[in-house]
């Protein structure tokens, strides 16, 4: 993937995580990715991949929180 490419998908990657998580749509992404997709598909790709990523670790690191949290509260293994 040419560092151009890259570097667009994960700046509008990012800033659509931004506006997803201040409007609350959790689905802007798609809008997005239909739009690029008009015009570009390798564009379209690169951002659902970054996007994909994005929401990946998003959601281990919540499931990380959650589960350090529980263990904590159970005290150590006996």
């Amino acid at each position: 993937m040419s560092s151009s490419l890259q570097s667009l998908a994960a700046g509008l990657a990012e800033d659509c995580m931004k506006a997803m998580k201040a409007t609350g749509h959790d689905r802007l992404y798609v809008e997005v990715g239909n739009q690029l997709g008009a015009s570009s598909q390798t564009l379209e790709e690169a951002f659902l991949t970054e996007i994909r990523i994005r929401l990946a670790e998003r959601a281990a690191r919540e499931f990380l929180v959650r589960r350090v949290s529980e263990l904590k509260d159970s005290g150590p293994p006996s």
